[in-house]
């Protein structure tokens, strides 16, 4: 079970209805990956098991050289997680927010940039190398993208995106199948979400994940500034399809079902055990670096 993975499990805690009160996750329940401006996480996807240790591969939205970008974690019942840099190799990217697994190919995966740049990446051996980098379809120049999932579908594999929103802006999910021969898309379709908590310097979607039955999962965070205090939530935000033309179709709630509540972090990443209701949430706390848990939001 990856609850015993952190110590004390948060599900009883930060599981709420949407007609509860939020509450806070306990201390406790969160482990460590770093401290500082540079050492929080802004997507992550879990790359295995071994025993009762989860390895996990995590990204930094890092902007200058010599700073890292991509981290792996692996957790154990009895000890704290260790982390471990590992080495980027192509085209350096700039303020990564999102990560998640190709699926069917083994070591790899694809990051995206707040910009809408996507890279594919291999990674083994404690190396990241670049195997392509390209937009995602749609983007603006003054939109800021922080989060991406890839599933596959009967029709092939489908790629969910989020420019983040703020405040009054909201986020505005996107979704269209993505070929990985090629990195070309298929038609693009999108919407727009809203998130009813946190009310105050929103990032109306800071991370998404798409389960095999097409539900969508959306974290939402507040961010005042690099010391906070900061909020999230977890949302689910609605499902996600694909038409008999095989294009896919977004289908968003203008009332979210609200999963769970933080107080005093900033969820950026998502990743869910395979076939699981455990998840893992990562937070990017700023000056207070970054922090890992477990709690039950995944849906397989």
């Amino acid at each position: 079970m990856i609850r015993k993975l952190f110590g004390v499990a948060i599900a009883g805690a930060a599981f709420i209805a949407p007609s509860v009160t939020a509450h806070a996750a306990p201390a406790a329940d969160w482990q460590r990956v770093g401290d500082g401006i540079t050492s929080g996480i802004s997507g992550i996807v879990v790359d295995g098991r071994d025993g009762d240790a989860v390895d996990t591969l995590a990204v930094r939205d890092n902007k200058n050289p010599g700073e890292n970008r991509l981290v792996a974690v692996r957790y154990g019942p009895d000890a704290a997680p260790r982390v471990r840099p590992v080495q980027w190799s192509g085209e350096l990217p700039v303020d990564l927010e999102a990560l998640d697994a190709v699926p069917g190919r083994d070591h790899e995966y694809v990051a995206l940039a707040s910009s809408g740049t996507a890279y594919r990446i291999h990674v083994e051996k404690g190396a990241a190398r670049v195997l392509a980098a390209f937009p995602l379809p749609g983007i603006s120049s003054d939109g800021n993208y922080e989060g991406f999932a890839l599933t596959a579908t009967k029709e092939g594999i489908v790629a969910v995106w989020a420019d983040r929103g703020q405040d009054d802006r909201p986020a505005k999910l996107s979704a269209a199948t993505w070929d990985p021969a090629t990195n070309a898309f298929g038609p693009h379709d999108s919407a727009h979400f809203s998130a009813p908590y946190p009310d105050e310097d929103v990032r109306h979607v800071s991370d998404v994940k798409v389960s095999a039955a097409g539900d969508l999962t959306v974290s939402s965070a507040s961010d005042p500034g690099d010391d906070g205090p900061y909020d999230s939530a977890l949302y689910d935000a609605g499902r996600l399809s694909v038409g008999d033309d095989g294009h896919a179709q977004l289908s968003v709630s203008d009332k979210p079902h609200r999963l769970a509540a933080f107080s005093g972090h900033k969820v950026e990443a998502l990743a869910c055990l395979p076939g699981s209701h455990e998840g893992i949430v990562g937070t990017d706390d700023e000056n207070d670096g970054g922090s890992v848990a477990a709690a039950d939001f995944c849906r397989p």
